[in-house]
Order: structure tokens, then C-alpha cells, then sequence
């Protein structure tokens, strides 16, 4: 190829390579700077850091090992050419320069090097929680280590071994094939008698069988995690007695075969390596075959006595893993009898007994308070507070803006006018005026409370509906909200949102929007903001994505404000001898409180559990990132406990089944 037609191709696949890593670019680039905007820019420089430097490192190990391999492999050959093949129409041989096989060499090092880098990345909090694991301060009842080894570092030493593993068999295999291949020099005898290629192969089959038998190794402890049919979750008697030993006798076997492999390496004695690899395929199939004759002969026949112990510490982890094993237990006879004293001293309780159902209310507010098409009532939450100087459970819902049902779409509209929901609707749950509607405490625009709990800032940014970005601070007028046949407008003075700033931030912006309107529209300025994530769960889990969020948000009213607070749950699958959910998690803690100011869109993580080990360690990754509970706003607090004081682990496990799924239309707290 002459030098002009490089440079031609050079240039058209750096512009190719550009074209597609600039949307990449400009969706992390605007990730940073949303981040910094939020507070939490070390959370995503350590998430990125970690991505790249293990990314990277997978990459250049498995580029390093192969191209190291597949050219010596290659250096045996003295031919200027390597016959590949024939051709099937005339038979004539395929070959190619040395120069061209290097060329494939590289390339396909580069395209598995790349492949490894990407998998490796995938795993960076694995990496991270191998670095910061907290211990649990218990201990599995077979080999004695400490639930953390299981949750915390066993994953990330299966990654990296299973890594090595297709790395290793990808080198054999590829140094094999250039090794077979036609065109050696004069001289030289078959593939049994090159000194050279045999050493390479056999250290190579040796790498393969050390990697194995560091399998078996992890094997072992899997079993306590996996499943063994319908009776036991984690190790049975057949896995203990039976499996375990030959797991180490496999290893063993492995480790054998190495060494036998490295003899090979270095003599004649062409039966070592097919003896090493043979004792591994015989231990593995008699070892299979013994297990499962040892439960159908030895197990099943006396299965109850066999498995009791196991199943005992199958019921014992499951408790702990769901902290089941605090549970108090009371005898209850139901057969008390209900007086007036009880019914009085209780009145607190009966004055709030709930009358209204969720779906019907959630339509009610719809059809009396929605006031505009545009305005929606997503969720129902229930809350208590200190109304009137009496302690009162209410419902309430927030009124959201919902930008698909503007009366004109247009851009102008959706992302710089209508740029935010007003308000809330809020009353009794046991209340109904004469007309069967509910009594309201706070209804209406602008908001109108007739009782002592005051909303004075009840403009909605971010929220369950809202998700797509806006601008705020441009020369547009901002709508707040209607009043009879007119519309007030307002500004926002909030502190939320990431600077427009430069034409180059403007061109970030376009391209992670995918809209030019972005660049060319006049009413954006170097002060104005986009304000983004604007959804509550899209928010909480762009920042922390490693904590499941319980999809339905909930409202809450303190010190005039509105805030959303989500639960977050730590949650694992790796917790030895528990049973899992039907989506395999084992073990799950209700760890985290996160807060969202409806105005601001600060938001705030919590620790609701410091003994959690998961969420320690999250707090170790990211500092700063979990603020004690002690910090929280007192009338945020109150709340918080308020609703965690109904909570049970249904509700959790049923949390948790939501947040794999789509949000409900309403939903109760």
C-alpha cells in the first residue's frame, strides 16, 4: 500500500473511531459535570476509575499473553510464506507473507484484548468490594470463614480466574493452529520433535491445569451457595462427604497434571502431558459418578437423618441473611374481649382508621384537583403528622406536570416554559364531606392549607413523572401555575442544575440530547442551566447504583418544603446456605434513606442500618457518600421512623420485587 492511501485510511478510520466515541464522550463529559453539580463527583471518579483501570488491565494482560504467545508460536516458521489452507475450487495452496500473519496476530490480539476489557470492566465493584470488604462477624459452619470471604471476595477471585481461563485456553488453542501450520523450514520434523514448539505448548497446557485446579478450589466453596433441589439451599450431606473430597483430589489431580506438563516441557516423554490431562478427565468423571451414586446408595435411603444438620444451618442462615432471627415472638390467645377503656385508650389509633382506598382516591384528586389537563396525580402516599396539635394520618399526592399531555408540543414548550409540577393535595384518611368527597387540607393553586401545616415552597422540579431535561434561567418565561383565565410566570431561583455555559458545553449538551435546538436556539445563555435526572429513582440510582431504591417514592412536607424519600436496599446473592428469593437474592437489608428536595433537587443518602456490612462497605468505597441518620433533618427523622414503624419484611421482599419491575400507579406507605 502506498504511503498516500495509509494515510488516507488513517484519517478516515480516525474520523470513523471519533464519530463513534463522541456520543460516549459527551454522555460522560455531562455525566461529570451533573455529578459535580450534585456533590457527588468523587462517587463517579472513583465508579470511573475503577471501570478504566481494570478495564485497562484486563485488556493489556490478555493482549500481552496472546500476542507473546502467538508469536512464539509464530517464530519457529523460516518460510517468507505460511500455507493457511487449500483452496476447495482448484486445489491450489492459500498462503500468506509472515508480514500478514503478524498483522492477524495482532489484530485478533487487540479484538480479544478489547473483548476482555469490556468484561472486566462490567466487574469494578466486585473489585472495589474486594478491597473494602467488612467483615459480617459470622462464620460458615463447614469451612469457617466469615459470610464476607462469600459475598465480598470470593466473586471477584472467580472473575479474575475465570478470565484467566479463557485468556489461557485462547492462547493453547490459537498457538496450536499456527503451530500445525504448513510451510516450516527444511529440516524440520513433526510437531512431537520441535524442542522449541513443544516446550511452548506444554508450559502453556501446564497454565491450563494450575488454572483448573484453582477452580476446584473456588468449586468447593460454591457449594455452600448453591442449590441442591427442593429440600436444602447451599452444601448437603452428599456435597460435605462426598463432592468435597473429590473437589480436592481434583485439585490435586490438577496440580499433578502441571507439573507433569512442565516435565513434558523438557523431555522426550511424549506420555507425560496426555497422562496429566487424562488423570484430570478420569478424577472428573469417577468423581461425578461417585457423588451420584453416593446420594441415590447413602443419602436417599436414610435422607432425613442425613440432611437434618445441613438443613438446620440452611434455616439458620436464611434467618440471619433476612434478619429474621431478631423476630420476637408472642403467644397471642385472641380470645380478648374489647371494652370502652380499651376503645378510649386507644383513640389515637381509632381516630385514624383509614376509610378511603388508594385507586379511587388517586381518581378523585384527578378529577377535583388536577385543575389542568396537564397536571397529573401519579401515587398515593400515606404519612402522619402533628396537625392541629393532634397526631394525624393523612393522604396525599403531589401534582406533577406531565409534559405529553401539554396543549401545544413544541420544544420551547416541553423544555423551557412548562418546566415543572405546583403543589399537592392533601387530607384525612378518615374524613368524607356530605357529597362523599374527601376532606382536603391543602388543595388548590396555589396551594391553600386550612390547618397549621404550611407548604411555602411547593413548585415541583424533579419528582415520580418528571424525566426529561429543562432549561431554567433563559429568556423564556418559566410557567409557575394557572390562576382563573391567566398564567403566572416565575423564574427559578432553585439550586439546581448544570451551567449551559460555553458553546462547547452547548455542543455536549446537543449531542447528549440529540437535539440542535440545544446550539441554536437564542433563548439559552452562558448563565442559563439544564436541569436533568430529574425523575426521583432515575436520580438516586445514576448516583448510586449499587444500592436497589424502592421505585415509589414517597411525599413529605417539612418546614414548608416538599422532599421525596426513597428506600434503599443493600442486597446480595452471595450469602452462604440461604434461600433466595425467586430472583435469586439471599440476603437484604433496608440500609439506606435517600432524600430529594422537590425545589433543589439536592439529594441526600442516609444509613439506616450501620451494622449492615454491605452498606459499610459502600460507605468505605465512598466516603461521605451515607450520612449517619443523626444528620437528617428532625421533621424528616420523625417521618422516616414514623413509616419504618409499619414496615415489615414483606414489604421489603415486595420492595425489592418492585424494583425489578415497572412503578405502580399508586401506591400506599
Amino acid at each position: 500500500m502506498r504511503r498516500e492511501s495509509r494515510i488516507q485510511l488513517a484519517v478516515v478510520l480516525t474520523l470513523l473511531l471519533g464519530g463513534l466515541a463522541w456520543p460516549y464522550f459527551a454522555e460522560y463529559y455531562t455525566d461529570w459535570l451533573w455529578f459535580g453539580e450534585t456533590g457527588y463527583q468523587q462517587v463517579f471518579a472513583t465508579s470511573l476509575a475503577a471501570r478504566l483501570g481494570i478495564g485497562a488491565l484486563a485488556a493489556i494482560v490478555t493482549f500481552v499473553l496472546l500476542f507473546v504467545n502467538f508469536r512464539l508460536a509464530l517464530r519457529h516458521f523460516e518460510d517468507p510464506y505460511l500455507v493457511l489452507g487449500v483452496s476447495p475450487a482448484d486445489g491450489t495452496p492459500l498462503m500468506l507473507a509472515r508480514t500478514g500473519v503478524s498483522r492477524l496476530i495482532a489484530g485478533a490480539s487487540a479484538a480479544a484484548a478489547i473483548a476482555a476489557g469490556v468484561y472486566g470492566s462490567g466487574h469494578w465493584l466486585e473489585w472495589l468490594e474486594f478491597r473494602h470488604a467488612t467483615p459480617f462477624g459470622d462464620r460458615d459452619p463447614i469451612f469457617g470463614q466469615d459470610v464476607a470471604f462469600y459475598v465480598f471476595q470470593l466473586p471477584w477471585i472467580t472473575t479474575v480466574q475465570g478470565l484467566l481461563l479463557a485468556v489461557i485456553v485462547l492462547a493453547l488453542a490459537g498457538s496450536t493452529f499456527i503451530a500445525l501450520l504448513p510451510g516450516r523450514s527444511a529440516g524440520s520434523g513433526p510437531l512431537g520433535a520441535m524442542r522449541v514448539a513443544r516446550r511452548h505448548l506444554s508450559l502453556l497446557a501446564a497454565a491450563l491445569l494450575l488454572l483448573l485446579a484453582a477452580g476446584a478450589w473456588l468449586d468447593a466453596f460454591a457449594l455452600l451457595q448453591s442449590s441442591s433441589g427442593i429440600i436444602i439451599q447451599g452444601a448437603t450431606y452428599a456435597d460435605v462427604t462426598a463432592r468435597l473430597p473429590v473437589l480436592r483430589l481434583l485439585g490435586v489431580v490438577s496440580i499433578v497434571g502441571a507439573l507433569l506438563a512442565v516435565t513434558h516441557a523438557f523431555t522426550t516423554r511424549s506420555w507425560l502431558l496426555v497422562t496429566g490431562f487424562a488423570l484430570y478427565a478420569v478424577t472428573w468423571a469417577g468423581g461425578s459418578i461417585y457423588v451420584t451414586a453416593f446420594q441415590r446408595l447413602v443419602v436417599t435411603p436414610n435422607e432425613q437423618v442425613k440432611e437434618a444438620p445441613y438443613i438446620a444451618y440452611n434455616i439458620a442462615a436464611t434467618r440471619k441473611a433476612f434478619a429474621l432471627d431478631h423476630v420476637e415472638e408472642r403467644q397471642v390467645s385472641g380470645d380478648a374481649l374489647l371494652v370502652k377503656d380499651d376503645i378510649a385508650k386507644n383513640s389515637a389509633t381509632i381516630d385514624n382508621v383509614r376509610l378511603w382506598d388508594r385507586q379511587p382516591l388517586l381518581d378523585t384528586f384527578g378529577q377535583i384537583q388536577e385543575i389542568r389537563t396537564y397536571y397529573d396525580f401519579t401515587s398515593i402516599d400515606i404519612d402522619r403528622y402533628v396537625i392541629n396539635g393532634k397526631y394525624r394520618q393523612v393522604m396525599l399526592s403531589a401534582r406533577e406536570l406531565n409534559s405529553e399531555s401539554l396543549p401545544s408540543k413544541s420544544w420551547i414548550n416541553e423544555h423551557l416554559t412548562f418546566t415543572h409540577g405546583y403543589g399537592l393535595t392533601l387530607g384525612p384518611v378518615n374524613e368524607v364531606t356530605q357529597e362523599g368527597l374527601p376532606v382536603l387540607f391543602i388543595k388548590n393553586l396555589p396551594p391553600e392549607s386550612s390547618v397549621d401545616l404550611e407548604v411555602t415552597e411547593p413548585s415541583i422540579y424533579f419528582g415520580e413523572l418528571s424525566n426529561d431535561h429543562v432549561f431554567v434561567g433563559t429568556k423564556a418565561r418559566e410557567f409557575h401555575f394557572p390562576r382563573g383565565d391567566d398564567n403566572v410566570f416565575k423564574s427559578y431561583t432553585g439550586r439546581g442544575g448544570v451551567p449551559v455555559g460555553s458553546l462547547v458545553r452547548k455542543l455536549m449538551f446537543a449531542s447528549r440530547f440529540k437535539s440542535f435546538k440545544v446550539l441554536l436556539s437564542e433563548d439559552l445563555t452562558p448563565e442559563s442551566r439544564v436541569i436533568f435526572h430529574r425523575n426521583i429513582v432515575d436520580r438516586v440510582t445514576a448516583i448510586a447504583p449499587f444500592v436497589t431504591f424502592d421505585r415509589d417514592p414517597y411525599l413529605v412536607i417539612a418546614q414548608g418544603r416538599l422532599f421525596w424519600m426513597l428506600d434503599g436496599y443493600t442486597a446480595s446473592d452471595q450469602y452462604p446456605y440461604s434461600t433466595g428469593t425467586e430472583s435469586g437474592l439471599n440476603y437484604i437489608r433496608n440500609s439506606v434513606k435517600a432524600v430529594v428536595d422537590a425545589y433543589h433537587g439536592t439529594t441526600t443518602f442516609y444509613l439506616a442500618d450501620p451494622k449492615d456490612p454491605i452498606a459499610t462497605t459502600i460507605g468505605r468505597i465512598f466516603p461521605g457518600l451515607l450520612k449517619p441518620m443523626g444528620e437528617m433533618p428532625e421533621a424528616l427523622r420523625l417521618s422516616s421512623i414514623s413509616l419504618a414503624s409499619i414496615t415489615s419484611m414483606s414489604r421489603t421482599l415486595g420492595a425489592m420485587r418492585r424494583a425489578s419491575g415497572s412503578p405502580s400507579k399508586a401506591s400506599v406507605r
